[in-house]
């Protein structure tokens, strides 16, 4: 194998865990949903009608333009449903690549039916990451619906190492394209001083009012000084980012950058949410993992609190899979309460009906949860089950959760054959 063939198979093809890409998808999910969804409040007045239209004839041909906007009022309701379903779908991982792709193509209609209310530089660069993500399904190895309909390796799964490079070379081409139209052609921050002049005389909607503005107005040479810093601090980042040295630092500076953005400048909410999640793929996953099994093998040696649960039941060892799926960082003990010879040993309260009836959590201090409240107090120390937090504790829960977890529990024996492969 040649020189190139080894550099090549190790910035792109080595295998490598998809921990990081799974967790991104959250955060590119929330992006898109967060950009477009407040457009649909008043979806009439945005998209049909005589509303204000403004169309990108500079990524879509006109003939493509014309086709969309000739189209019934229907399918622009579709596309609207079609968003809102595939983009939640998306954000919690369920098929995650085609929910990605439908994304992608109910993004791309909209930006063709008007671009005035979506239409921006951070959209154009979401919609790049939106692509990305479309072309492989690693995304939903991790923190999703598919790791858990699968019951996988989860967050060992290695995979490619292609798509998370190319996010990165993306967000380091971002950081330095954006110096270079700084100053040409038509840049003007080595011969004018633009920061000075939003201080100063600032667009209505463009500047914030911050604690040391008034005080940067009356500093014409520190503003161009730190326009100069920031040309200078954008064009290093892609390099200081792909050097290993200094990659944790350019992290650091490249999400202080973007935080400062959003606290002086009306930007919109992408800088956020994207680019400091995009910023965090040039960790290495292998070393969040390894991170991760010291962590589980820290914990198996301790007292840990513990699940007790029907090995004879298919329902009950399936659900036990997937919380150990959930369970990361091996913060609990699993039992099955048949392969016990005296349950008493593990509590003295313990009795086999009870264990037939429902899951059993048996906590650090003795204490006792059975069923919904099992499983509502593990949601307070399994970071994968936060996002349940507030369905456990939504008002009302603490009735209605445990009836249907007793329907449930009845009628657990009729579908054994689907959970046997549990």
């Amino acid at each position: 194998m040649s020189w190139v063939s080894k550099i090549w198979s190790r910035l792109f093809l080595e295998e490598r865990s998809s921990l990081s890409i799974s967790l991104f998808r959250i955060a590119c999910g929330f992006t898109v949903i967060s950009h477009v969804i407040p457009s649909f409040i008043l979806f009439r007045e945005n998209y049909l009608g005589d509303s204000f239209t403004r169309y990108n004839t500079s990524i879509f041909p006109v003939y493509f333009i014309e086709w969309v906007a000739a189209g019934p009022d229907w399918v622009a309701y579709l596309f609207m449903w079609l968003f809102c379903i595939f983009s939640f779908f998306f954000l919690i991982g369920f098929m995650s690549q085609f929910s990605a792709v439908m994304t992608m193509a109910s993004c791309y209609y909209f930006y063709a039916l008007n671009s005035f209310h979506v239409g921006t530089l951070s959209w154009d660069i979401l919609l790049v990451t939106m692509f990305l993500m479309c072309l492989v399904p690693y995304h939903g190895d991790f923190f999703s619906v598919d790791s858990l309909l699968r019951v996988g390796e989860g967050y060992r799964r290695k995979r490619p190492y292609f798509l998370q490079r190319l996010l990165q070379v993306q967000v380091g081409f971002t950081f330095f394209y954006t110096a270079l139209w700084k100053i040409f052609p038509d840049g003007n921050w080595l011969n004018a001083n633009p920061i000075f002049y939003l201080m100063h005389k600032p667009p209505a909607g463009v500047t914030k009012w911050f604690l040391l503005r008034d005080y940067l107005k009356t500093q014409p040479e520190l503003c161009y000084w730190l326009g100069i810093a920031v040309i200078v601090s954008e064009f290093l980042l892609m390099f200081l980012l792909f050097y290993r040295r200094t990659r944790i630092s350019a992290i650091y500076m490249g999400v202080f950058f973007h935080v400062v953005l959003i606290l002086t400048l009306d930007v919109p909410a992408t800088f956020f949410f994207l680019f400091p999640a995009q910023l965090c793929l040039f960790v290495n996953p292998d070393r969040i993992v390894d991170a991760i099994e010291e962590r589980r093998r820290i914990n198996q040696t301790a007292q840990r609190p513990c699940i007790i649960f029907d090995g004879h039941c298919g329902f009950c060892r399936c659900a036990v899979r997937r919380l150990q799926m959930l369970d990361i960082f091996a913060q609990y003990q699993y039992v099955d309460f048949r392969q016990e010879p005296d349950l008493r040993l593990r509590h003295p309260q313990l009795t086999v009906d009870q264990c037939e009836r429902e899951l059993i959590l048996v906590d650090g201090l003795g204490r006792i949860y059975g069923g919904f409240f099992a499983f509502r107090k593990m949601s307070l120390s399994m970071p994968l089950m936060f996002p349940w937090i507030a369905v456990y504790y939504f008002p009302g829960m603490s009735q209605i959760g445990p009836a249907v977890y007793r329907m449930i529990a009845r009628n657990r024996r009729i579908l054994p054959a689907f959970f046997s492969r549990c």
